[in-house]
């Protein structure tokens, strides 16, 4: 036991650290360096999604920069140039441009002749950019597993006997979202919904996780993913209503006729407010614990700018703080995963409505 708390705190520490390499190391010792450390730059820089995966930097001698990075697929479209699809890496890095495009920061754009931006080329960018390959990764890693588990099951293993290897480890959260989110809230339609509820919570935990790789994309950080979820979200919720539902939305009942009129626009803002809440908190959440970490490490640097000991000195106390906040934020994925199905289930019961009980409680 032990030995395996020890590495788990290893492979933790070797995770931030080479998050820490991932942070260009700007500061120096006075002697060369030309650009200050922005560390909010460099924060954003990191949980914004980008063409490539980017691992780390390495100034050389000559004062040139190695950069380590996994090129993606650029595919853009242009009404002026139509198609264009090429990777990523013939930027260089932003320093050159290609085919009459070139990338600014994570912007890609066209250009004239000489090398400047052309206003009048309208560019539609739908690259495979680290988010949606990330994204694709978690989906075929989700397929493999379950779709192996269910051969599993299909063969008895796991009915007439006991479950193993992955069956073990993930058989029970699936009960645990079966008996403890969907029966409680959904009750009788718990399992029409079930497939859905264990696909929210399985797709957000695996990329969560996935994001708390060293070079990897902040999938679970970025509204446009959260977004998308919610919506989803929002069309089930409208789906599963009734005219219960909206009974109470637009007139609500037992309430004199002018708070009725009053608790209509309210009533009818929350139908929306819901899945809105449910966009921001795994935003908020998931983009907070990844810049608090950041935030310790860039401390590294900005105190190295002051002096070199200072920097020397604060990085173990850094090191630890930005370890503690990553298995934390560990355990904020799963959390996370479990708030945002478990609130889906609930406003999707509340869609659905039960007038049988209000009735007899009348």
């Amino acid at each position: 036991m032990k030995f395996r708390s020890l590495k788990s705190l290893l492979v933790v520490l070797f995770s931030v650290l080479s998050i820490t390499l991932s942070i260009p190391a700007i500061a120096g010792e006075g002697d060369g360096h030309e650009e200050k450390f922005d560390p909010g730059k460099e924060m954003l820089d990191h949980i914004a999604d980008a063409h490539e995966f980017h691992f780390f930097s390495i100034k050389k001698e000559d004062g040139s920069e190695f950069h380590a990075t996994l090129p993606l697929p650029v595919i853009l479209y242009s009404p002026q140039r139509g198609f264009s699809m090429f990777m990523s890496s013939n930027f260089h890095h932003g320093q050159e441009a290609y085919n009459g495009y070139k990338i600014e920061g994570h912007d890609i754009y066209a250009v004239d002749a000489n090398g400047q931006k052309d206003e009048s080329v309208k560019v539609y960018d739908f690259s495979l950019t680290k988010n949606v390959v990330q994204m694709f990764i978690a989906l075929a890693i989700l397929v493999l597993i379950f779709t192996s588990m269910a051969k599993k099951y299909k063969n008895g293993q796991g009915v007439t006997s006991a479950p193993k290897g992955f069956q073990n480890a993930l058989e029970p959260v699936v009960l645990f979202i079966r008996d403890d989110i969907a029966r409680p809230n959904l009750h009788t339609k718990a399992d029409k919904y079930l497939p859905y509820l264990l696909t929210l919570f399985f797709f957000i935990l695996v990329n969560a996780l996935f994001g708390m790789l060293p070079g990897s994309a902040n999938v679970t950080g970025n509204i446009a993913f959260t977004a998308v979820l919610g919506i989803i979200a929002l069309i089930v919720i409208l789906f599963s209503s009734n005219g219960h539902f909206w009974k109470h939305v637009f007139w609500f009942p037992g309430v004199p006729v002018p708070v009725k009129i009053l608790m209509m626009p309210v009533e009818l803002m929350g139908v929306f407010t819901k899945p809105f809440a449910l966009i921001i908190r795994l935003f908020a959440n998931m983009t907070a614990g990844h810049i608090i970490i950041l935030s310790f490490v860039s401390l590294i640097f900005i105190f190295t700018e002051m002096t070199k000991v200072a920097g020397v000195a604060f990085t173990p106390v850094s090191i630890a703080f930005a370890v503690f906040i990553y298995v934390v934020e560990i355990l904020v994925a799963f959390i996370q995963a479990y708030i945002f199905t478990t609130l889906t289930a609930v406003f999707i019961s509340q869609a659905i409505g039960d007038p049988h009980f209000e009735e007899e409680n009348h």
